[in-house]
């Protein structure tokens, strides 16, 4: 992917991962081949888009870069929801990764910025994908909860890449299920 993207664009200036995947596997009786599937999306994939999009950007002196991981509040606190536990899990290390990224591009001394975005309940079909077997559970998601929309994330990426260099949005009290977080 990143090859084309270095032959058609010349390389990556801003990276956005936004892919994510939640299975209905709990930890006391779930399977270790969804885990491994959340694992393979949410964690690693994340973690070599940013490495590639990081090497990119430094092969052609990039320095005003930007990372975004499209995290979740899931990723700063543990909702009493066991189809969840693990997917909460891989969203906590999501918040590890952006910090350490955020670190490790401070100690290089470059302005390449890293930014984890946290949003509760976003109106896509996530939550139809994760109980594709149970559609009442997710008409009672959608009924406990207003969600946000897609453009509601689009909105938090534009302030974001928009902030001038020297501003890091941070917002670490990720608390309510229908608002987007932002912390960099």
């Amino acid at each position: 992917m990143f090859a084309a993207i270095k032959n058609q664009h010349k390389g990556v200036d801003v990276c956005i991962n936004n892919a994510g995947l939640a299975q209905p596997e709990q930890l006391i009786n779930g399977k270790s081949s969804g885990w491994k599937n959340m694992m393979d999306v949410n964690v690693l994939a994340l973690s070599m888009c940013a490495r590639e999009a990081y090497q990119s950007m430094k092969e052609r002196n990039v320095d005003d870069g930007h990372i975004i991981n499209i995290n979740s509040v899931g990723g700063y606190h543990v909702y009493p929801v066991p189809d969840l536990h693990f997917y909460m899990a891989t969203k906590f290390a999501v918040t590890a990764l952006t910090e350490g990224l955020r670190q490790e591009l401070r100690a290089e001394k470059t302005h390449i910025r890293a930014t984890s975005l946290s949003p509760g309940l976003v109106d896509t079909e996530f939550v139809s994908r994760l109980h594709s077997n149970e559609p009442e559970k997710v008409a009672a998601m959608y009924s406990e909860f207003k969600p946000l929309e897609p453009k509601d994330i689009a909105s938090a990426v534009t302030y974001v890449l928009s902030a001038p260099p020297h501003v890091q949005p941070v917002d670490k009290s990720a608390g309510a299920l229908n608002r987007a977080y932002c912390d960099s």
